[in-house]
């Protein structure tokens, strides 16, 4: 394989010419790319959380603990296979396997680098390209998500259904905020082709910083900071990770989804989770920032965007996110249902939409396509947008004093236990108390005293 001299960006007009080999080689890279991401994704989650949390992680299987993942998939293979009694047979069986395809095909819109030569076949490092390319990816991150919800109502039983039921309403949350941050994306790439957003966000201008001239940063994720922000908060709820991961709360639904699932097909739900984990970074990457392009100070070197370099910041760009994935685990407690649903439909929803207004009309502007105009309106708005999301919505009450606590206390009672830990009276012992002894009872006196 010799790698091409010049970086070149593949347009539509270059897909569609491979040979039938190539195309079968691009297929099964991707496969095997959301694969092996997905073994070690498992591994490098546990790492990373054990060293949060001040313990040494998986560390015996094979060097550095990297045989772990494979050791539990075998033993998960090697397990019994249950069936629940009230299962729909054929939507259970069928239910782990939709969330899979539907995680590995987006893969195949995905660009992992620029135009190369391969065996003397000049092609671009992508399966394919359409013009909707990105609808695409929201169609199978919107089908993924029946995996789940079939799966739960499939298993027969209260729990899973509670977990499906939930999915579905996440799914509706966040799937519109999700397709609002890309609007914002279309709007300035002018076009909803992968490959064609990258090349948008290429450096191709400068700009002028106290009399400075330097180039000027083309990643969406600096030019549109709130889609960027909006888009990301919505990709952790669609994929089910905490602090969102309320189908699958196990505080208060077992596992839910997931409670009847065993053997091979428990194991395909998990593949499904870390391969859209993966997936769902690496369309980040390729929307918001720059895709395959090197970042700065790489983008001194003539070389950074050509051949196969690339691939490497491309793959560094999904590691970064996969570890935001993760550290977002290791440190946010789960959301209630409640919580998590007041920031999709009143929190991300209004700011999305008003953004898209403000987008709107500033780019009807003579000469709004500057990079340094949309700089001074984005990252400002990017800033307003994470002070909303984490500004209290009221102030906590102070607590009272343990004076207070005692001026508070009815007039000759004894102290009581904190409310919490208070049993109230049984209403049956009360009456027959009652009953037995009238004259004992004082009206307008707690059933305590009696």
């Amino acid at each position: 394989m010799t790698p091409s001299i010049l970086a070149q960006d593949p347009t539509l007009a270059d897909f569609g010419r491979d040979p039938w080999w190539l195309v079968l080689g691009k297929i099964v890279f991707a496969f095997a790319f959301g694969l092996l991401a997905t073994l070690l994704g498992v591994w490098f989650e546990r790492r990373v959380v054990g060293y949060m949390q001040v313990r040494p992680g998986p560390n015996q299987v094979g060097p550095f603990g990297l045989l772990q993942t494979l050791a539990d998939g075998l033993k998960m293979a090697f397990k019994e296979d249950i069936l629940p009694k009230a299962a729909d047979k054929v939507v259970y069986f069928f239910a782990p396997t939709i969330s899979v395809i539907c995680a590995v095909t987006a893969l195949s819109v995905v660009p992992f680098g620029p135009m190369v030569s391969i065996f003397g076949h000049h092609t671009p490092l992508q399966v394919t390209d359409v013009p909707v390319a990105v609808l695409l990816l929201l169609a199978c991150s919107s089908m993924g998500v029946y995996g789940v919800v079939l799966g739960g109502w499939a298993s027969g039983s209260t729990y899973p259904l509670l977990g499906g039921l939930r999915s579905s309403a996440q799914m509706i949350s966040y799937e519109v905020a999700m397709g609002l941050s890309i609007v914002a994306v279309f709007m300035t790439a002018g076009t909803m082709s992968t490959s064609g957003i990258v090349a948008a966000q290429g450096d191709g201008t400068e700009l002028t910083i106290f009399g400075q001239t330097v180039p000027a940063p083309g990643w969406y994720a600096i030019l549109l900071l709130p889609s960027f922000i909006i888009f990301f908060i919505a990709t952790v709820g669609e994929t089910n990770r905490a602090p969102f991961d309320l189908p699958e709360a196990e505080s208060e639904l077992v596992a839910g989804f997931m409670t009847e699932y065993s053997s091979l097909k428990f194991a395909l739900f998990m593949l499904s989770e870390y391969v859209a984990m993966v997936t769902m970074s690496a369309v980040t990457t390729t929307l918001f920032l720059g895709g395959w392009r090197a970042p700065w100070p790489i983008t001194i070197w003539e070389g950074a965007n050509s051949g196969w370099w690339p691939m490497l910041w491309f793959f560094g760009k999904v590691i970064a996110l996969v570890f935001v994935f993760v550290w977002l685990r290791g440190t946010l407690p789960r959301l209630r249902y409640d919580q998590f649903m007041r920031l999709g439909w009143k929190v991300l929803l209004p700011i999305n939409l008003v953004w898209i207004l403000v987008l709107s009309g500033l780019r009807s502007i003579e000469d709004w396509d500057t990079r340094g105009k949309m700089i001074a309106v984005g990252i400002p708005a990017g800033i307003l947008l994470i002070a909303t999301i984490f500004w209290p919505s009221r102030r906590p009450k102070p607590k009272p004093t343990t004076q207070e606590q005692v001026d508070n206390r009815p007039h000759g009672s004894f102290p009581l236990p904190p409310m919490d830990l208070q049993v109230p009276p049984s209403p049956r012992i009360t009456r027959v108390v009652a009953e037995r002894e009238p004259a004992n009872i004082v009206a307008g006196s707690d059933s305590r005293e009696v």
